[in-house]
């Protein structure tokens, strides 16, 4: 507790997070002071996407979730954060509005960094910069991994519920018809109504030799069999070309995400870091020459 009686994270919790496990005693000291403490409830909506954003937020105790809606305004979760992760990272190098809503999802402890004092700080320790940047990186591959195979759910999804009653019914009879099952069952069948009308009712019983109703109704099943595999046939056919559509939106939107990134880290390196890298010198000379 220092004098002005404001709580501090622990270093311990602070070197906790990858993003500053290197830092030294006085480094991880001096950050220590930076940072505000809050304690947020469950339920809690740190900031939501779109809003500005000054500061990024470690978590010391507790879960974050971060999330954003899709397209057909469903919550997708993009992470799930525990004690040592961090978030708002991108707000404090571009200053720009919010990419997705935090919420807190068990009650948390957090350490807040705003960013004045992460310029004040990276100036002492320019490595967390680009420990920084590594990071952002590797969320962005996730990310983009995670939506791709979101996309994927989403046909099945959208496929499952083009079905009608009669398009299950007709793929439950083709399946059970192109089945051992169906084989046995009707081997089985037919042997039991030969020796029945024969053996046992000694060619006396509703159908004796030649079995002309058996063949009646094998012929009826057949003629009934035929149109419903053609049918399940032609829509095995509409499921390949919406499968080749899947494919082929996936291949886009993975051409798409890839390009994002790039944009992000050729953003990052030719004009927010030698920005930042320019404010963090300027305000050393100031403080030099004071």
């Amino acid at each position: 507790m220092p004098e002005n009686g404001r709580p501090l994270m622990t270093l311990e919790a602070l070197r906790s997070v990858p993003l500053f496990a290197s830092l030294g005693d006085d480094s991880a000291g001096a950050l220590r002071e930076l940072l505000e403490l809050e304690v947020r409830p469950a339920g809690s909506v740190l900031f939501r996407k779109g809003e500005q954003g000054g500061a990024m937020y470690l978590i010391e105790g507790g879960r974050v979730r971060i999330h954003i809606e899709d397209e057909d305004r469903n919550e997708v979760t993009l992470a799930e954060l525990a004690a040592g992760d961090f978030f708002g990272e991108m707000s404090i190098l571009d200053g720009k509005p919010r990419s997705a809503t935090a919420t807190v999802s068990e009650d948390a402890r957090l350490a807040v960094l705003s960013r004045p004092h992460f310029h004040n700080f990276v100036g002492r320790s320019p490595e967390v910069a680009l420990s920084m940047l590594a990071a952002i990186t590797e969320r962005l591959r996730h990310t983009d991994e995670m939506l791709r195979q979101r996309v994927t759910r989403n046909l099945n999804e959208v496929e499952e519920e083009r079905q009608t009653f009669a398009d299950r019914m007709a793929d439950s009879v083709t399946e059970f018809g192109g089945s051992w099952k169906f084989i046995v069952a009707t081997v089985a069948f037919i042997v039991f109504w030969v020796v029945y009308n024969t053996t046992l009712r000694h060619d006396q019983g509703v159908d004796p030799f030649p079995y002309q109703f058996l063949d009646v109704m094998n012929g009826i099943v057949a003629a009934l069999l035929t149109p419903i595999i053609l049918i399940s046939q032609n829509r095995q056919g509409d499921k390949d070309r919406l499968r080749a559509d899947l494919d082929y939106q996936v291949n886009l939107k993975n051409e798409l995400a890839l390009t994002e990134v790039m944009r992000r880290l050729d953003l990052l390196e030719s004009e927010r870091l030698p920005n930042l890298f320019a404010e963090l010198r300027e305000e050393m000379g100031k403080g030099s020459r004071q």
